[in-house]
C-alpha cells in the first residue's frame, strides 16, 4: 500500500478548521457561562449603565452631573425613564433645575415623587421633551411646539433670551443624545 500523500493545502485546511473548532467551542461555553458576569449583570440596565470617560455626555449623564439637576435626576428615576433618556434619542430636552422644581406648590414634588403617581409624574417629564435635537437658535419667536406628550407649549424670544411658555431658557448644553436646554421653571402643561 502506498502511504497516503498531503499536500500543503489539505495541511493547512485541516489546521484552519481546528483553530476555528476550537475557537467556535470557547465562544459557545464563554456565552453559556455569561461571559465572566452574572445575569443580572447581563440583562439589568441599558444605555445608561455604560460606563465611557471618552465620548460626549448623554443627557442622563449630563443631569446626573449636575448638582442644580439632582431633583430632575430623582423624577427620572421615579418614572422609571432613565434608561429612555440615556437611548440615543434625539432628543431636546428642557431642564428645571432645582430652584424650578421649588417654585411649584408646596408639597408637589413630593406628591409626584410617590410611587402611585408614577404616570402623573412621567407626563410631568414628558412634557419637557421633543424627539428631535434643536439647539437654540433652531427655535424662532411664537413658535409653537408639540412636546412628547403630545400637547403644545410656545416659544418666546425677548430682550435677547429665549422662553418656553414662562420658563426662561438660562443655558444649553449639547449632549451625545440631543440637547439639553436648562430652564428656570417647570413646563406645566396648560
Amino acid at each position: 500500500m502506498k502511504p497516503l500523500k498531503t499536500s500543503r493545502f489539505s495541511v493547512l485546511a485541516i489546521a484552519l478548521l481546528f483553530v476555528v473548532g476550537v475557537a467556535c467551542n470557547k465562544q459557545n461555553e464563554s456565552a453559556r457561562s455569561g461571559g465572566g458576569q452574572s445575569q443580572s449583570q447581563q440583562t439589568s440596565g441599558g444605555q445608561e449603565t455604560v460606563q465611557d470617560d471618552e465620548s460626549m455626555k448623554d443627557i442622563v449623564k449630563v443631569a446626573v452631573g449636575s448638582k442644580d439637576h439632582t431633583t430632575l435626576v430623582a423624577a427620572l428615576k421615579a418614572a422609571d425613564l432613565v434608561t429612555s433618556m440615556a437611548n440615543a434619542g434625539p432628543f431636546t430636552v428642557f431642564a428645571p433645575t432645582n430652584v424650578a422644581f421649588e417654585k411649584l406648590s408646596a408639597g408637589t414634588v413630593e406628591t409626584l415623587l410617590k410611587p402611585e403617581n408614577k404616570g402623573k409624574l412621567a407626563d410631568v417629564l414628558y412634557h419637557h421633551v421633543m424627539t428631535s435635537a434643536l439647539e437654540a437658535d433652531s427655535f424662532s419667536d411664537g413658535q409653537t411646539l408639540t412636546m412628547f406628550d403630545g400637547k403644545p407649549a410656545k416659544i418666546t424670544k425677548k430682550d435677547g433670551a429665549m422662553y418656553i411658555d414662562d420658563a426662561k431658557v438660562v443655558a444649553s448644553i449639547r449632549a451625545s443624545n440631543g440637547v439639553v436646554h436648562v430652564v428656570d421653571a417647570v413646563v406645566l402643561a396648560k
